[in-house]
């Protein structure tokens, strides 16, 4: 799947050459600061930087010491002579290996933080676009009272405003470095070289280390991402869900000559929305593995090494091809306002009936009386098809005691319910000017003559 759908951008992060040139990086960062230090001479510092790797030569040494560190080092010191003795000086494996997959992290946030940047973008044109288009917000699946498609897409804008942070915030637990020594107490190597190589990389030290970079860092990095695609599936199963025949209220993108099944010519499949949700099952099970890496025995073992080198690649390919995919889907899918309408219509008035619950408190009957009397009228709609709420809320002589034929046609209104979506949007700082793009309707839209 990697090899098929990953990225090119996120796809040369995790390659092998990208993480030796770091490794190498990273050897050469080191050297330099033993020379700041007097131990390695300035002299040899030309020679040193000419170090290049071997894959081919690297791999061959890889056959004989099992241990691709080691076989690094000897491809590369083939390449210097005899100042190769000193790259690597005072060094562990992890100090480089670690170091690089957090530069390798970094890298990958900041492609992940664009993606993010621009699904927040088209979330947020196609809520004002969709800012008045009514539709039945539903709870537990039940029709609920109205809400407008614009606020569903603006709450998972919010939502991704959010993610952006939560990714920011990793980001930063994972930009150290680490070059302490065996197990880490730094007599092989002064802190000084460390702070220099770091400063020089563009990390900052690890306050305290043992022979590795603490995994509750890449924990909360693993597990940042997992919210994130955590939040796609939510969106992605609520878009499968509208695009139900029986609902058929949104479509994701269907391309001309594009086909839904094999042996189904009409087949119109949510098949990308489906395929998120697919994504973000792998993630999380990638983050319960980050928090199993966290416990490690006594200052190491590499109980976590064979995972990481799936996980973390994977969990950023994966998740970056998924945010692509969906903000594709947000930008190119199809909003039927007029079947959101008919939809509406289904319960013929039901929706209202909050509405009028509290029209009964305000004419001084208490909650309990007044949800009676509507409750009765509602599971009469229910239970007849022929039934319409309005109508029977009229023939009902305890309700039209307290209220007029007038006064419940009144109730009876949707802009009741979307009177304050100016205040909420404004709240985001989503108006048309800034976002430059303007809603398809206005609020006159919403009475029930126009629906």
């Amino acid at each position: 799947m990697i090899e098929r759908y990953s990225r090119p951008a996120m796809k040369k992060v995790w390659s092998d050459e990208n993480k030796f040139d770091k490794w190498l990086d990273i050897e050469l960062a080191v050297v330099e600061g033993w020379v700041k230090q007097g131990v390695v001479p300035r002299e040899a510092l030309p020679k040193v930087k000419m170090a290049r790797l071997n894959f081919k030569r690297m791999e061959e040494l890889l056959v004989e010491t099992h241990h691709d560190m080691t076989a690094f080092l000897g491809s590369v010191a083939e390449s210097v002579g005899e100042e190769s003795r000193f790259i690597h000086l005072g060094l562990t494996s992890s100090d480089v290996m670690d170091t690089a997959t957090s530069l390798q992290l970094v890298e990958a946030s900041k492609i992940l933080a664009d993606d993010l940047k621009q699904l927040v973008t088209v979330l947020g044109n196609r809520a004002i676009e969709h800012k008045y288009t009514v539709m039945a917000g539903r709870t537990h699946g039940v029709h609920a009272e109205p809400i407008t498609f614009g606020l569903k897409l603006a709450l998972w804008m919010e939502e991704m405003q959010r993610n952006r942070q939560r990714l920011a915030d990793a980001a930063k637990i994972i930009a150290v470095g680490k070059m302490s020594g065996a197990v880490g107490t730094y007599a092989t190597v002064p802190p000084e070289v460390e702070e220099f190589a770091c400063a020089k990389l563009g990390l900052s030290p690890a306050p305290i280390s043992n022979q590795v970079i603490q995994r509750d860092r890449h924990a909360q990095f693993m597990t940042t991402l997992a919210i994130i695609a955590g939040s796609l599936e939510k969106f992605a199963v609520e878009i499968r869900a509208l695009q139900k025949t029986e609902f058929r209220e949104t479509e994701e993108p269907f391309g001309a000559g594009q086909t839904g099944s094999s042996a189904m010519p009409h087949k119109r499949n949510p098949e990308l929305c489906e395929r998120v949700t697919g994504i973000a099952r792998l993630v999380r099970g990638y983050a319960v593995t980050s928090l199993e890496n966290i416990a490690l025995w006594h200052e190491r073992d590499i109980s976590h090494s064979s995972t990481e080198r799936v996980i973390l690649p994977d969990a950023c390919l994966v998740l970056d091809y998924g945010l692509n995919i969906f903000t594709n889907v947000i930008k190119g899918m199809t909003v039927f306002p007029q079947r959101m309408r008919r939809n509406m219509d289904l319960t013929r008035g039901l929706l209202f009936s909050q509405r009028v619950l509290l029209a009964l408190i305000e004419k001084g009957l208490t909650r309990q009386t007044a949800y009676k009397m509507v409750q009765r009228n509602a599971m009469a709609t229910w239970g007849n098809e022929d039934n319409n709420f309005i109508d029977l809320l009229k023939a009902d002589a305890e309700v039209t005691a307290k209220l007029s034929q007038a006064e419940i046609d009144e109730l009876f209104d949707y802009k009741y319910y979307t009177r304050h979506v100016d205040d909420i949007f404004k709240r985001l700082g989503l108006t048309a000017a800034q976002w430059k793009v303007r809603p398809e309707s206005g609020p006159e839209n919403l009475s029930p003559a126009a629906l």
